[in-house]
């Protein structure tokens, strides 16, 4: 039985055991993770072909790394591998022609809009094209949003074979998507598809004992132990 003085760990999600939900017209979704207190959650979204959304305007912001196909906004298109931030304001519609798959993680809603005026667009990341930058740890990282006013920042992450995190704490949450390799930590490893949710106060080590390569979204920090 847990108590208090347990510590806070690390929560595996595995996508795949998690139920489709019908959403709008030509979309579905799986419901990974929702926090009622920060009003922050993550979906996978599949597209049919054809199918979008009409113009919106965001209240709270958005991340979406596409796994498959593709999705057309005003800003451009955004093609496997790559990264769209919608920040708060942010009007857009968007499409898929032949259909996607799609992580999205977002804080906040959205509401209908008739005009895009002087709102933010979207953003569109390409890490294919970005440098990979060292960290003292011995990983490699592609940061692609740092946004100070919601204290969240998201990058690309690599872990060469063997690489890891000693014992730290999350001031914050985050959470990572594998797109390669496992990540591992005492509560499990997390396979390609899969994610892991750190919630604020949670202490874990990481290790990769054959690489990987995730995407993560963190709001707030971490502190060694």
């Amino acid at each position: 039985m847990a108590t208090s003085q347990d510590p806070i760990r690390s929560r595996p999600i595995q996508v795949n055991q998690i139920p489709w939900v019908e959403g709008g017209p030509g979309m579905r979704t799986r419901p990974l993770w929702e926090d009622e207190a920060t009003d922050r959650k993550a979906h996978i979204v599949e597209f049919e072909p054809g199918a979008g959304m009409a113009l919106h305007r965001h209240v709270g912001h958005e991340l979406i790394y596409l796994i498959e196909g593709s999705l057309v906004d005003e800003s451009g298109t955004l093609r496997p591998g790559n990264v769209a931030y919608r920040p708060d304001g942010c009007v857009h519609s968007n499409s898929s022609p032949n259909g996607a798959i799609a992580l999205a993680i977002i804080t906040g809603g959205n509401e209908s809009a008739t005009e895009i005026g002087d709102a933010p667009g979207s953003q569109i990341y390409v890490p294919e094209n970005l440098p990979w930058q060292p960290t003292p740890r011995g990983t490699y990282t592609k940061p692609l949003v740092a946004n100070e006013a919601a204290n969240m920042t998201a990058a690309i992450n690599r872990f060469p074979t063997g690489a890891g995190i000693p014992t730290h704490r999350h001031i914050g949450d985050e959470l990572i998507f594998v797109i390669e390799g496992a990540s591992a930590d005492e509560s499990g490893a997390i396979t390609p598809g899969n994610m892991s949710y750190r919630p604020n106060g949670a202490v874990h080590t990481v290790s990769t004992a054959l690489g990987a390569t995730v995407f993560g979204v963190v709001w707030g920090r971490t502190e060694a132990l």
